[in-house]
């Protein structure tokens, strides 16, 4: 099968690249390219083709193994497969590069149930030090004077500002934003579908019919149409020995006839994958769920020994926290006018030490859509949080990106 890859994607890797093998005098050359976009883009499959194309071996590293239960193993990981990739380079005497899928799902931090942990802090400071440092690259415990070759690191994002601002600055990281236009994705649909006899014009009505899907959709979608086929083989086959069919059979593989790839039955199999699309989104299930147990009293967050609006006194008894916990009216406009545009709001609170570093904290909300909610819970973290930093943030559920920040409570000051 022939993949397509566009061409705004090749250039800039292999620009990136080759721009970090080459020694050109007076040039500070980024060693890390950060790849980020919408969800389900090709990101990572683009890279793949593009590293078979130019003959590029690759170290591969998942944001899943940015954490671990003891701290410092991720780090160690990095430099280690940095060296090893380095090796590689001067042994095989060809181009090597480092990539790190999904960084802001292993290092980033996001709105709520994202601690700020010491691995994350020693992953960003360890591809801080690598970038600024490339063939100086020791492991803990060891020290080799002799330098290594420069390896390039790609990563791959959804959203990178929630990754540590230093280590995403220009001169340490190269951004590249990656959004397919039409012709990009008529050129990677057509290759999805390059075996099932679609024509030129079939595969752009096709893409113009789902304008606004990711490239994955259009994937599952030819996987989808293998489904009834497949149903058919188990109905066939029975229930109760279809696993003894599939796996370790002595009967040779099932075979399927080429399934109905018309553009009419894609289309008719798409509108259902888009249904069930709308039937995630629209339900919403935990915050209606969270939404219940606050008109009983319960809190969404976990709970502690102590309740909202109190706290323990020096004597061990309690008492009301003393602050303003009324929402002012701009405040109470700002949230209204985020809402409008169809984002979500959630809370996040710091004391006055860790408001130096910037380490905000979940207040333990969910994500809120409706007015009412929103005040409510405002008011009821102010009391809480009365002598620290609170502040609201806005959220764009589709991108899953953060597009306000603003402080409400400052301690020791009204809201």
């Amino acid at each position: 099968m022939s993949y397509y890859i566009a061409p705004r994607f090749l250039d800039k890797l292999a620009v990136h690249i080759t721009k970090n093998f080459l020694n050109i005098p007076g040039i500070r050359v980024p060693l890390i390219l950060g790849i980020h976009g919408r969800k389900g883009e090709g990101k990572t499959f683009q890279c793949e083709l593009a590293f078979e194309k130019m003959g590029i071996e690759v170290t591969l590293i998942s944001g899943g193994e940015l954490e671990s239960p003891d701290a410092g193993d991720p780090a160690r990981l990095i430099r280690l497969r940095y060296r090893e990739t380095a090796e590689q380079i001067k042994v095989r005497g060809k181009m090597c590069v480092l990539m790190i899928n999904d960084l802001d799902a292993g290092a980033g931090r996001f709105d709520e149930g994202t601690q700020y942990t010491v691995n994350t802090q020693l992953v960003n400071a360890t591809l801080m030090n690598i970038a600024d440092n490339p063939t100086d690259v020791q492991l803990p415990g060891s020290y080799d004077s002799n330098p290594i070759r420069r390896v390039p690191i790609i990563v791959t994002g959804n959203d990178f500002s929630t990754l540590y601002a230093p280590l995403i600055r220009d001169g340490r990281m190269e951004k590249f934003y990656w959004e397919p236009n039409r012709d990009d994705k008529v050129g990677i649909v057509g290759g999805i579908f390059a075996e099932d006899g679609l024509s030129q014009r079939e595969v752009e009505q096709l893409v113009d019919t789902f304008p606004n899907q990711s490239i994955d959709f259009f994937s599952a979608l030819r996987s989808r149409i293998y489904d009834e086929q497949i149903r058919d083989f188990i109905h066939k086959v029975g229930f109760e020995r279809i696993s003894l069919r599939v796996v370790n059979s002595t009967e040779a593989p099932p075979e399927f006839k080429k399934p109905d790839f018309s553009l009419s039955h894609l289309i008719e199999s798409g509108k259902f994958v888009m249904a069930e699309q709308q039937r995630v989104e629209n339900s919403h299930l935990v915050d209606e769920y969270n939404r219940l147990n606050r008109g009983r009293g319960y809190e969404t967050a976990p709970l502690t020994a102590e309740t909202p609006t109190t706290q323990p006194s020096t004597n061990g008894s309690r008492q009301q926290k003393s602050s303003n916990t009324h929402v002012t009216l701009e405040t109470q406009e700002q949230i209204r006018q985020i809402l409008s545009q169809g984002h979500k709001i959630t809370f996040e609170h710091v004391d006055e030490r860790r408001f130096r570093t910037g380490a905000w904290q979940s207040c333990g909300t969910i994500h809120i859509d409706a007015e009412s909610d929103a005040i409510s819970t405002l008011e009821s973290h102010l009391a809480e949080y009365s002598g620290e930093y609170v502040r609201l943030v806005g959220i764009d559920p589709k991108v899953k990106r953060r597009v306000v920040e603003t402080i409400i409570q400052r301690p020791n000051s009204k809201n």
